[in-house]
């Protein structure tokens, strides 16, 4: 008996242990890896210092998982004993290395030590998105707090980004840190851009426009590439939806000491969809193809150059569904058709001076043709952009130095044939520095100022400012704010919402540059509930005014012009983000509230197609095996601009994948509740040869379901 009192006295015995986790590479601390004892069922994350603690483990030998975003997962064991404490090192897994640093600052810096705001979309929610949506961004976008995507067309399905209730035009679209598409190609952009070859998203909401020039009023969104590494990989995507839409995207790449090489191609075909049978498109019929290759030099270790061409070719028409379908039988049936064709070329130069400075060199050229079509209307143009910068970079322990200067052009020439000439130019030429620097482990202070200059609009001085404090029980909080502008041109939401039918070119000598200022504030928190759950939460609140908006108002004779608005648009809000983490299961929750008021009109209404109240859950679980998804939904009532209020609506989701070898299957049941506007009131209203089209406030193509394959010979990495 006393032999067995005491042998259950001695497995009785626990300890207090510390797991430090650091990085193999540079020894550094990591913040937020997640420790886990299976077999004990209890797990942490890691301070700041890269320092977990448990109370009462049993003595003995224990075995232990090891993980952080960007790096391999440890599966290791630990021997504990009276007081033990463990060392552990991260190896960096080298096909997910960009993760974890965050481009849009222009720095090296990880998500965890940059003062500015950005918010992450990496590879394996990215990967879940591409799923739901193969042929476009608009899903991942969409999905993310504050960030609404704004339908202006029925028959096209032309879609501009809002973000925090602001128009399409105040959100700068970045890929690679390039300005992307903007001007004539419009609300088709967002419409033209397959995720299949993206690896991450960053976006940053408020003024942004130290960073990367005018137009980030709302923000920016820079979509960050795939690039080749030793291991070679080849995506085969195939998906296939009940609304006849078909998309086939491959993406292939490789390299090795010297050279390396991406190319990715995309097809979708989709039939002309009519959920409501009403003999009107809800979808447009469309023809696109897509491809993107890019070739990779390495002269040294220390230098790199890429350059990549772009090709678009995009064909929509929506509308009458006879008329789609047979073509001109004499009757004048309405249709709208958007012929665009895009070439661009990138071409980067990055070398490493030495152990703390680095040189980069970047140039773009955009060339863009569009075609739109109505009954007894046509607006055709070409646009070419062009975009290079040089920027010099010092980066030591405690601070980092960015001096750099660019110029942007824009040049939009309307078909020669048109009644009215609506041409224009603009050239920009820009200077920028930016600096961070550690004041202590806690406070971290980024600064920044923007010159530039403008031919035709002048000079807008640009100061940022933006100052991070964090400690070692998983608290932080970032305040900053910033001035930003935009050059006014006439494509806005206002004006294609009209087909740019009877709009006059911007009148440079009465129309101002509009300007804003903008300031956020957000606290985070994140922690360990009952040694098991993870929790982080992230509570944010903005605001931005905007000087001089630029308005379309009617004109003399039937015509619409331009104006600056004779007071401010005020944006401001709050969004609250929640995350629970158990072993495999995921769940997150979201709520943004939005009040956008327009000032220069009587009683400072809330601008029109925006709710106030938006709010959403996600639940994931992510196996080996098995992923599975389930989305919930909610958007608020909203205003029209005859000021009749609108219903709010729920939206859900499921996505299930089945992970194999070499391939990843998946369904997708998009919007299964089919909540879509028709349900609430008319898309199209008579008479049919010359219809009235109601604002977009829900969804017009309602439930989808997907089919889809990804194919990966050279093995299932799940990164999609």
């Amino acid at each position: 008996m006393l032999t067995l009192i005491a042998c259950l006295c001695v497995k009785a015995q626990t300890s207090e242990i510390t797991i430090t986790v650091i990085s193999a590479s540079e020894e550094k601390p990591i913040p937020g890896a997640t420790i886990y004892f299976e077999a004990l069922d209890q797990g942490t994350i890691t301070n700041f210092e890269g320092v977990a603690t448990f109370n009462e483990i049993p003595y003995g030998n224990h075995a232990v998982s090891i993980s952080y975003l960007g790096f391999e997962t440890l599966n290791t064991s630990v021997q504990v004993s009276a007081n033990s404490n463990f060392v552990f090192k991260l190896k960096t897994a080298h096909d997910e290395l960009d993760e974890v640093i965050i481009q849009s600052s222009r720095s090296t810096r990880t998500i965890q030590k940059i003062p500015t705001r950005i918010e992450f979309i990496g590879p394996e929610e990215l990967g879940e998105k591409v799923t739901m949506n193969p042929v476009n961004i608009s899903m991942t976008l969409r999905e993310s707090t504050g960030i609404q995507m704004q339908q202006t067309s029925l028959s096209s399905g032309n879609t501009n980004i809002r973000i925090q209730g602001l128009d399409g035009r105040y959100t700068q679209l970045l890929r690679d840190g390039f300005p992307l598409y903007g001007g004539f190609s419009s609300g088709l952009s967002i419409l033209q851009i397959p995720p299949v070859d993206l690896q991450q998203f960053e976006i940053i909401k408020g003024s942004s426009s130290t960073l990367y020039g005018g137009g980030a009023i709302a923000g920016l969104v820079n979509m960050v590439s795939k690039t080749p590494k030793m291991e070679p990989t080849l995506d085969i995507m195939l998906t296939q939806t009940h609304a006849l839409g078909s998309t086939v995207n491959t993406f292939y790449s490789k390299r090795n000491e010297k050279f390396g090489v991406s190319i990715f191609g995309s097809g979708n075909y989709q039939k002309a969809y009519d959920p409501e049978d009403d003999g009107f498109s809800n979808l447009p019929e469309t023809k696109s193809v897509v491809l993107n290759p890019k070739f990779f030099y390495y002269p040294s270790e220390k230098t790199t150059f890429w350059l990549g061409v772009n090709g678009t070719y995009d064909d929509r028409i929506g509308g009458d569904i006879s008329r789609i379908e047979n073509g001109d039988n004499g009757t004048d049936q309405y249709t709208e058709e958007n012929l665009s064709k895009r070439l661009s070329t990138q071409a980067v130069y990055k070398t490493q001076i030495d152990s703390i400075a680095s040189l980069s060199i970047k140039n773009s050229v955009s060339f863009f043709d569009r075609n739109l079509a109505i009954p007894n209307f046509n607006f055709e143009g070409k646009q070419i952009n062009t975009f290079s910068e040089i920027t010099y970079k010092r980066e030591t322990t405690k601070t980092n130095w960015i001096f750099g200067a660019n110029v942007y052009s824009s040049d939009f020439d309307e078909n020669d044939d048109a009644p009215l000439q609506r041409d224009q130019k603009d050239l920009t030429y820009g200077a920028f520095i930016n600096n961070i620097y550690d004041f202590s482990d806690h406070w971290i202070l980024e600064t920044g100022l923007r010159a530039d200059y403008d031919t035709d609009f002048g000079f807008f001085p640009l100061p940022r400012v933006s100052l991070l404090y964090k400690n070692d029980n998983g608290f932080s909080s970032r305040i900053g704010g910033g001035l930003g502008y935009r050059i006014p041109d006439i494509f806005t939401d206002e004006a294609e919402s009209i087909n740019f039918e009877n709009v006059l070119a911007i009148d440079k000598s009465i129309v101002d540059a509009e300007r804003s200022y903008g300031a956020n504030f957000d606290v985070n928190y994140q922690t360990q509930l009952f040694n098991t759950i993870g929790f982080s939460i992230n509570q944010l609140f903005y605001a931005t005014v905007i000087d001089n908006g630029l308005l379309l108002n009617p004109a003399n004779n039937g015509f619409f012009e331009f104006e600056n608005a004779p007071d401010r648009i005020v944006s401001k809000g709050a969004e609250t983000n929640i995350k629970f983490t158990y072993k495999d299961f995921r769940w997150f929750l979201n709520y943004a509230l939005i009040d956008t008021q327009l000032n220069y009109l009587p009683g400072n209404p809330q601008r029109p197609l925006t709710a106030r109240h938006n709010a959403g859950s996600v639940w994931m679980y992510e196996g080996e095996k098995w992923r599975l998804g389930f989305e919930t939904y909610y958007t608020g009532k909203q205003l029209l601009s005859n000021g009749t209020e609108t219903t709010d609506y729920i939206s859900m989701g499921l996505l299930i994948i089945r992970n194999f070898k070499f391939a990843s299957a998946y369904m997708n049941f998009e919007n299964f509740t089919d909540r879509r506007q028709s349900r609430f009131s008319p898309l199209v209203l008579p008479p049919i040869e010359d219809p009235v089209f109601p604002e977009i406030y829900a969804p017009t193509d309602g439930f989808i379901f997907s089919i889809g394959v990804i194919i990966k010979p050279f093995g299932n990495h799940h990164d999609h």
